[in-house]
Formats: C-alpha cells, structure tokens, sequence
C-alpha cells in the first residue's frame, strides 16, 4: 500500500510518500510545494494544485493523508491554512484518492505513542520507522510522513478489526 500523506500550508506544504510491503514501511519520497509569499493567494494555491497533482499522476499512492488544522491565535494563518486543505482536498478528490484526516493528536499518538510528543520525538521516531539515515527535513515533511504513517497504522488497524469498508479516518 502506497500513502501520501500532507502537512497543509500555504508558504509551504509538506508531503510524503510511503509504502508497506511484505510489514515492513519505507519512505519512497517526500520533500514541499513552496509557493513564493509575493504571489497572490489564487495563485499560491494553483500552485499547489498543479504540483500535488502532478504527484499524485506521478505515484499513483492507494490513499491521501492530510492533517486537519491545529487552531492557533491567528486567525490569519488559520484561514490560509484552510484555503491550502481545501485545495488538497478537492485535487485528492479529483484523482479518485480516497482521503483521510488526521489531528496532530491522532498522528502523534500513532507515530510515537504519545499525543503530546515534541516535534522532535516525532521525527525521530519517523526516522527510526523509516529506516532514514538522516532525520527528515524540513519538518513540513517529516509532519507530511509522520501523517502517512498514522494512516497506515489506522488502515492496518481497521483491517485486522474487520471494521467497515470505509477506513478509520477515511472520507470518501
């Protein structure tokens, strides 16, 4: 199973490519869609359009994983972060992907056990997962693989349950 999983942004989103294969996970490719802060909105989130899509036809993943938006004081960040998830959204939805959401709770807790681990435990414990000679940078992709690897511990999980069709977190 292939999954891509997203750190939304609007400056920078981060995304990263897993598969599972025979139990064992490993990282096929991650890195960010950075869009220049100069550009107007529409076209920072065309940008990220046409690059995610362009991943997507590119890896043909089995499912999306996006994390949902930490709210911070900002507002602000919080609308453009919103406008960047529904890009996402809507260019997952347009390849046919099916999606699942996230909170940083829920991938903290997969990945490292623990819902309020520090961002470095996190990428640590992604590295380890991984098998990465090197921690992996920027955060925004170590946040996008850590997604991805909560998605695959709850697909995992749902299929040795037997629960329905539809997979923990997944929207369809």
């Amino acid at each position: 199973m292939k999954v891509l999983g997203i750190d939304p942004g609007t400056a920078t989103t981060g995304y990263g490519l897993i598969r599972s294969e025979a139990g064992r996970v490993m990282a096929i490719t991650y890195g960010t869609i950075v869009t220049p802060a100069q550009l107007e909105m529409p076209l920072r989130l065309n940008q990220i359009y046409e690059e995610l899509q362009d991943l997507l036809m590119e890896y043909k993943p089995d499912a999306v994983a996006v994390e949902e938006i930490f709210y911070h004081r900002n507002s602000k960040t919080v609308i453009t972060v919103a406008q960047s998830r529904g890009v996402i959204l809507m260019t997952a939805a347009n390849a046919g992907m099916p999606v699942a959401e996230y909170t940083p709770l829920q991938v903290k807790q997969a990945v490292v056990g623990y819902g309020k681990a520090e961002k470095k435990q996190v990428q640590l414990m992604v590295q380890k997962i991984l098998g990465l000679q090197q921690l992996p940078r920027p955060d925004d992709a170590a946040d996008a693989l850590a997604v991805a690897i909560c998605h695959l511990h709850s697909y995992r999980l749902s299929f040795l349950t037997g629960s329905s069709a539809t997979k923990a977190g997944e929207k369809r």
